[in-house]
């Protein structure tokens, strides 16, 4: 009796009510209307973008339904021609010949951008061979990755193993050559405290501001970057990527570097994603 009152005297403490006040809802998407998204909020990749992943990005294979953005990967049917081929090149994507598997790719990119704040997205991830959805921001105005990546969840496989991801990077004085803080953190560290969970829905955090990012999953603190590490290389002038607007990532990957071998007989896969929240001090 003394432990739930306590609980409830906790819940409503005067510091937790503050605290919860602090914040104010800036921006959010709840994927209440079935259909397409709002195109004055997002905007669709196409085509095959990185990491060679084997999807081709389309927007047909996002939606929202019942309350959630769909965002689906399949195979195609049909394998159709990479309208991008060129016989004898050996650069991806330019050497891929067909088509076989779609999936989405949504941003807010010039729409919506965000200085400091919490992120809030609630999501249902799916966990068969291949899958590699995530929820990431990027920054403007650099090269990658002297913009500055912010990755709030990526989930694929290391050697086999899969592994929830909670990781920033920021620019060096080499092109292309990120400095990564990265937290991985086996799937298994879930799973055995709940066998069901990957059939429920998570919700992933950020809280952002002029010291750190930290990123939460389910309120468990995965990673914390420091804003002092996050300065980037001579490419990046030096700068502070961490202290400008970011702009959001949705988007289910498939196989590639990292997804790992595709599991066929999970196609179609579906990534639900209920809301994304913004708030920002009062």
């Amino acid at each position: 009796m003394g432990m739930a009152f306590g609980v409830l005297a906790m819940a409503l403490s005067p510091s937790a009510l503050m605290a919860q006040n602090d914040w104010k809802l800036v921006w959010s998407d709840e994927f209440n209307t079935d259909g397409l998204l709002d195109s004055k909020v997002w905007n669709y990749e196409e085509g095959f973008k990185r990491n060679h992943e084997a999807q081709w990005y389309q927007k047909a294979n996002a939606y929202c339904k019942d309350g959630n953005l769909v965002i689906e990967a399949r195979k195609e049917k049909k394998s159709r021609r990479n309208p991008g081929f060129r016989k004898n090149s050996s650069r991806w994507p330019e050497n891929i010949e067909k088509i076989h598997y779609t999936s989405a790719s949504v941003n807010t990119a010039e729409k919506k951008e965000f200085l400091y704040g919490r992120v809030e997205v609630r999501a249902k991830i799916p966990t068969a061979g291949g899958a590699w959805p995530a929820i990431w921001l990027l920054g403007r105005g650099m090269d990658w990755p002297s913009n500055g990546e912010i990755d709030m969840m990526e989930y694929y496989r290391r050697q086999g193993v899969p592994h929830i991801l909670a990781n920033a990077c920021w620019g060096t004085d080499k092109p292309w050559t990120a400095k990564w803080n990265s937290k991985a953190i086996p799937f298994t560290h879930f799973t055995n405290r709940d066998s069901q969970w990957a059939d429920k829905f998570h919700v992933w955090r950020m809280d952002w501001n002029e010291q750190s990012i930290r990123l939460y999953l389910d309120d468990e603190l995965l990673n914390e970057i420091s804003q002092a590490e996050a300065v980037n290389g001579k490419l990046g002038n030096g700068e502070q990527p961490f202290k400008k607007p970011q702009y959001l990532l949705l988007n289910l990957a498939l196989g590639s570097d990292n997804g790992g071998e595709i599991d066929d007989s999970a196609l179609p896969m579906k990534y639900f994603i209920d809301y994304v929240r913004v708030y920002q001090k009062k």
